[in-house]
């Protein structure tokens, strides 16, 4: 068939700030853009129920799983409706994003419905959990908790990965999780990488210039995102005499406060969005990233078309959009990642050269040609 599958898509996240809306937001415009006929199912403040839309509404009982993403266990009271949305708009495929309560409905209807259901992996939900695991259980002994986070952390994944086997096709931002998903579930696993918009974020978007060297972060700032580094990383700095510096970092978080406590060279203006974001990521001039969980890392790529190169991790999947050296740096260890901020900051030049090397790799990452392999996967799949 040439005609595009009808395809209708649960998202556990969609208006929250977070990569996962941020994809789920982009895919939905890629349809309506394309004309594709495509049902976006969701949660929201109010349940509204259109033909295009689902919008769930969250009861009294959801809690948070992180600042501004909500989970309810008793989503399930909507199913009757969705599955009469759902079946009057006849899809070809249910595609979900994660083991979360939007989600778990489309599973629900593609498994009695017999419908192709396809699941890609966004979250590396086992590591988060480790995470915080381990520092809900700071106060034990070293060994014991680094044993019962080892166990928590195996058990949890296999949890994950037993969710995914449900699907008849997956996909994954990175080759890492494509191996690890295909190896687990023993289904074909494709890539879904993200795509930026050059429009948006672009030097040209920047406002400061009076000298001061900034150093930013965006995102969520939890402890998985491992913020807390940035005070190593400023007193390195201080350690050698350099101030004329700013953190700027933008979002919010559990984490936030104790930056505002323990930085004294910091700006934290909290969420932005559009225009002031897109000025954020062009006033700084070196995007720190030190998180070890992310599977991809869109704030990595908005910082390179900003014109701010990035210092990344080996863990997760920014290290497959850094090249290292080239436009970026990839870090081994904290200390590393601390010297390369300092160096970095010392030579102008190689930053120089980090930042038009970053602006040119991101010019062809259009989010229209990730959307494209994802639909060329579903008519494989057909």
């Amino acid at each position: 068939m040439n005609s595009p599958p009808r395809v209708a898509f649960f998202t556990d996240t969609y208006d929250e700030i977070n990569g996962v809306a941020l994809t789920s937001r982009q895919f939905e415009a890629f349809a309506r853009r394309r004309g594709y006929p495509f049902l976006c199912v969701r949660g929201g403040d109010e349940t509204v129920i259109g033909e295009q839309n689902v919008i769930l509404k969250r009861g009294p009982f959801s809690f948070g799983l992180d600042r501004g993403l909500m989970l309810d266990p008793f989503l399930c009271r909507h199913y009757l409706r969705v599955k009469a949305m759902v079946r009057r708009f006849q899809p070809d495929v249910i595609h979900v994003v994660s083991p979360g309560d939007v989600s778990e409905l489309g599973v629900v209807y593609a498994i009695g419905q017999k419908i192709p259901l396809v699941i890609s992996w966004h979250t590396n939900l086992h590591e988060f959990g480790e995470m915080r695991l381990r520092r809900a259980l700071r106060t034990l002994p070293e060994g014991l908790r680094n044993g019962i986070c080892r166990v928590s952390e195996s058990l949890m994944l296999a949890i994950v990965t037993g969710f995914y086997r449900f699907g008849r096709l997956l996909f994954a931002p990175n080759q890492e999780l494509i191996d690890m998903l295909a190896r687990r579930t023993g289904r074909p696993t494709r890539l879904m990488s993200r795509g930026i918009d050059t429009n948006l974020f672009h030097p040209s978007k920047r406002r400061v210039m009076d000298g001061v060297f900034r150093m930013g972060f965006v995102g969520r700032i939890t402890p998985e995102k491992s913020v807390r580094l940035f005070a190593k990383v400023e007193q390195a700095l201080a350690a050698r005499g350099m101030n004329h510096f700013r953190f700027l970092i933008v979002g919010d978080g559990s984490e936030r406060e104790w930056l505002r406590q323990n930085l004294s060279h910091a700006d934290l203006p909290g969420i932005l969005r559009g225009e002031e974001l897109a000025a954020a990521y062009a006033n700084m001039d070196l995007f720190l990233f030190p998180s070890r969980t992310d599977t991809f890392g869109n704030v990595v790529q908005e910082a390179m078309a900003s014109g701010a190169p990035p210092i990344v991790t080996d863990a997760g999947g920014p290290k497959f959009i850094v090249q290292d050296g080239i436009s970026g740096c990839v870090t081994h260890s904290d200390d590393e990642f601390v010297e390369r901020t300092v160096e970095l900051m010392q030579d102008g030049a190689r930053l120089s050269k980090m930042r038009e090397a970053g602006l040119q790799q991101v010019a062809c990452a259009s989010w229209d040609r990730v959307f494209e392999d994802v639909y060329e996967g579903y008519r494989i799949m057909r």
